[in-house]
């Protein structure tokens, strides 16, 4: 099972997020993600997060905190992601290759097109608790999610 980083910045009462609208083939295409990727190999998710968001962003993180993990499974594919939040970086955002970035006000996230499971991430994370959730998709549909 793939391992993936997953990390929503803070700023003004905004999270930076992702509109994954660059790539054909992407399974998170048009949606709005926060910033993060793979772990690669010999890489802890620490470092990983650290990478994906000096990759991504052009931002690095000082500090950084582990919320929660999810088992995502679309389709037969399955990946364990590991939620964080920082609100504490330093740097100039540049382009990313893999969609737009934007800063989002908190209270419109919601609003915009995003995994159906995010917005159980997002209370999650809003409760402060850390999380362990299984989240089941068919096509785009969430057909199950628990914790665990």
């Amino acid at each position: 099972m793939k391992k993936t980083t997953c990390i929503y910045l803070e700023k003004d009462n905004k999270y930076l997020m992702l509109h994954r609208n660059k790539k054909e083939k992407d399974i998170n295409k048009d949606k709005w993600i926060g910033v993060g990727g793979h772990v690669e190999e010999n890489e802890t998710v620490d470092e990983c997060v650290i990478r994906e968001v000096k990759e991504e962003t052009n931002l690095d993180l000082i500090n950084f905190k582990l919320c929660g993990e999810v088992l995502f499974v679309l389709n037969g594919y399955s990946e364990l992601m590991y939620v964080y939040t920082s609100d504490n970086f330093t740097g100039e955002i540049k382009d990313c290759n893999e969609g737009t970035l934007e800063w989002i006000e908190k209270e419109k996230v919601l609003d915009l097109p995003i995994w159906e499971g995010d917005r159980l991430i997002f209370k999650e994370i809003n409760s402060g608790n850390y999380f362990k959730l299984k989240l089941v998709y068919k096509n785009d549909n969430l057909v199950l999610s628990e914790y665990y």
